[in-house]
């Protein structure tokens, strides 16, 4: 089992930055695949980035360029860094991790969540 609890969420202005944290349980948190999602007020949730267990990575074309996803291990913590954020960007964040590979649509284990509102 895996337990994933964000932190960094919050309100900031267009333009501005944050950083998202993961923090997980489990021993082997090394070989997994961690992402993170969004969902929007009335939308589906959506793949924002994921980092595998060798530190390659994907992302959403929408957040190219302006998002980076980072892990380290040691801490058993997955990072987002958000910059350039848009109003668009405002939802739910959620962590997900999966002992083989996190895609689009599935994870196995799911965080809370932490909301990021982006003002315009």
């Amino acid at each position: 089992q895996v337990q994933l609890v964000e932190s960094g969420g919050g309100l900031v202005q267009a333009g501005g930055s944050l950083r998202l944290s993961c923090a997980a349980s489990g021993r082997t948190f090394s070989n997994y695949a961690m992402g993170w999602f969004r969902q929007a007020p009335g939308k589906e949730r959506e793949f924002v980035a994921d980092i595998d267990w060798s530190g390659g990575t994907a992302y959403a074309d929408s957040v190219k360029g302006r998002f980076t996803i980072s892990r380290v291990n040691a801490k058993k913590t997955v990072y987002l860094q958000m910059n350039s954020l848009k109003p668009e960007d405002t939802a739910v964040y959620y962590c997900a991790a999966d002992s083989v590979v996190i895609t689009s649509t599935h994870a196995a284990y799911w965080g809370q969540g932490t909301q990021v509102t982006v003002s315009s």
